[in-house]
């Protein structure tokens, strides 16, 4: 190195005399103790985006959502029909995001631009295990006057928006462009609320009363319609001079009609007076409407509103009851489960102490030298004893083997002798219908009118014996051949039983679990019907979808996938829909659903009947 002149350039490291490590060992060593800090990337977030309102295209989904943050990509299913189903999945770049978007987007009213659609209220929700990840970064991020900023903006942004899509909606309804109705929700039906109903249920009984509720307005409007039509007609119809309303009294100021006591109608068919119809009364004279109407307007306000509290106190005292008692069972259980596995954990963790405690001390006081085991001491006696235990246990095997093969010809001889006794009463039984003329020489089976063909045939052979006709052998010739070609009954052997449910383990067993092998399988639609779907495959495919995706708030998702089924497609382009939502786990969930698919089939190739019997 070159000697440093006018202390300028580098000098050489100051060597060290036993004073201590120099200074950089001891900064390698702080290096190699404290690493460089890598910031970690931010997790991409993906959040389920549901009740979209009908008309509702993706363009202004994905400006809405990016209006809260950047977004990766928002995925929405189609159905067969060609129409965009009414949930889809957006994953946002950043936690920040997607809890602004939760915070923005969930609950906001979108309007419908569909005819016969209504508005709905945006769900923007995640899973259980994105929840709990969002809260613990918003539990640990400290917030700062820029979030607060970003906050108001993209609310900003979202408020123009939805002001934007709500003015296009009024203009297209009132063009015309748009029939959609607003209908009241009866008062009966507004005490639902959803914390009363299961929680497995919930999001179906929910959705199935907004569809109910979309249908019904639906037909009141096409009825509505359809009267006023109609109402030009009736107004043109010819009707008589109209004195007063039916049930209604005539008011003392207004004059009276001219025609009023010149009747109507001309002729025997005309009558001097107008039907006067007077209200129901009782036995005091009083109408009974007017009495309840009076003895309701004797009370106060304040005891009409005490009366309301009083029922409403009672009918949520009531709900309370009814809830408490569908409540205590199912926690009563869930905490006897949860004693019994707790006991069970105490059971298993003191048997792993005891024994280790037995082993330790045993351990402690061992002595390969001193050991009194065979094993130590005579290592010759003890492998000739091995190979003696050996051949015990092989001998013992070998006869168990034998026993079991004559046990099987056994069986087998058994089985044959009961199928020859078989066939030899079922030709006896033939013999005897056959010489009855029960039966034909073919064996084909004759028709319940046995009686008859008997005493048709005993005439036509004795008309033959008396005069021959010219057709009479042509005639008996087709008959034979007829009586040949019907086909024999198909039995159903099929076992039940004990052995029924042995062949349908078997054939539980038989279900390949490989994806290939399985997709390669060879469905029966024929035992696939759609009844079967219906009441057997939907619980399973709400069971697998509650597995991957939690509950759900519509049933999109599961009449997709049942729909694929009604229609006999391939697994394989089921998976390829499900990727979307899915993801990698759309093959764990299309096979675990098509080896039920497979067992029902291979189950009805055999003519047994599965029932309630599951694969998995």
């Amino acid at each position: 190195m070159l000697p440093n002149r006018l202390g300028l350039g580098a000098r050489p490291p100051m060597p060290s005399f036993g004073q201590g490590p120099s200074i950089s060992a001891l900064a390698a060593q702080q290096q190699m103790q404290h690493p460089q800090f890598v910031p970690q990337q931010p997790k991409a977030i993906t959040l389920f985006i549901g009740s979209i309102s009908g008309g509702i295209t993706d363009n202004f989904l994905n400006d809405i959502l990016k209006a809260c943050g950047p977004i990766t990509s928002f995925k929405r299913l189609i159905t067969p029909a060609n129409k965009p189903q009414g949930f889809g999945f957006a994953e946002f770049q950043d936690p920040d995001s997607a809890l602004r978007a939760m915070t923005l987007l969930n609950g906001v009213e979108l309007p419908a631009l569909e005819d016969g659609c209504v508005n709905k209220k945006l769900l923007v929700k995640a899973d259980e295990r994105t929840k709990s990840f969002l809260d613990a970064y918003q539990a640990q991020k400290m917030r700062t006057d820029t979030d607060d900023e970003l906050l108001r903006q993209a609310k900003g942004r979202v408020d123009a928006m939805l002001s934007d899509i709500n003015k296009k909606s009024q203009e297209a309804t009132s063009n015309g462009l748009i029939d959609r109705e607003k209908y009241v929700i009866p008062p009966h039906l507004h005490d639902l609320q959803e914390a009363d109903l299961p929680e497995t249920q919930r999001g179906l009984v929910m959705t199935e009363i907004a569809q109910f509720r979309e249908r019904a307005a639906k037909r009141e409007r096409e009825k509505m319609r359809d009267v006023r039509e109609a109402m030009p007609n009736v107004l043109a119809a010819p009707s008589g001079p109209k004195v007063r309303e039916w049930g209604k009294p005539q008011l003392s100021g207004q004059p009276e009609s001219p025609q009023e006591g010149k009747g109507f109608g001309k002729g025997l068919q005309g009558y001097s007076k107008p039907v006067g119809f007077v209200k129901a009364e009782d036995g005091s004279g009083t109408p009974s409407g007017d009495r309840h109407l009076s003895a309701r307007l004797a009370k106060s306000d304040e005891e009409l509103e005490a009366e309301r509290r009083e029922i409403r106190r009672k009918d949520e005292e009531n709900s309370y009851k009814d809830r408490e008692r569908r409540y205590e069972p199912r926690e009563r259980n869930r905490i006897a489960a949860l004693e019994r596995a707790i006991a069970r954990e105490r059971a298993m963790k003191e048997a792993e102490v005891r024994d280790q405690t037995e082993m330790r001390a045993r351990l402690d006081v061992w002595d390969d030298d001193e050991s009194d085991e065979l094993f130590y001491t005579d290592r010759a006696r003890w492998r000739a004893a091995r190979a003696r235990r050996l051949a015990t246990e092989q001998a013992a095997d070998e006869e168990s083997r034998l026993y079991e093969e004559r046990e099987t010809e056994n069986l087998r001889r058994e089985s044959e002798a009961f199928l020859a006794r078989q066939m030899d009463e079922m030709q006896a039984l033939q013999e005897e219908q056959r010489k009855a003329g029960m039966l034909l020489d073919d064996g084909a089976p004759v028709k319940l009118g046995v009686s008859l063909t008997a005493v048709a045939k005993k005439t036509e052979s004795a008309s033959k014996e008396k005069a021959t006709t010219l057709f009479g052998q042509e005639e008996e010739e087709e008959e034979a051949i007829k009586k040949r070609k019907v086909p024999m009954p198909k039995l159903d052997l099929a076992e039940s039983g004990e052995k029924a449910k042995e062949r349908l383990e078997k054939i539980r067993g038989e279900v390949p679990r490989d994806k290939e092998t399985l997709f390669k399988g060879k469905v029966r639609w024929d035992g696939v019907s759609d009844p079967m779907i219906d009441r057997k495959l939907e619980p399973l495919v709400k069971r697998q979808m509650t597995k991957y995706l939690g509950e759900l708030e519509d049933d999109d998702l599961i009449m997709f996938v049942l729909e694929h089924l009604k229609d006999h497609k391939s697994p394989q382009k089921l998976v390829e829909g499900l990727e979307p939502v899915l993801e990698e786990e759309a093959s764990e969930f299309v096979v675990s659903i098509w080896r039920q698919i497979i067992f029902e089939s291979m189950a009805y190739g055999e003519g047994l009947h599965t029932e309630k019997l599951m694969v998995d």
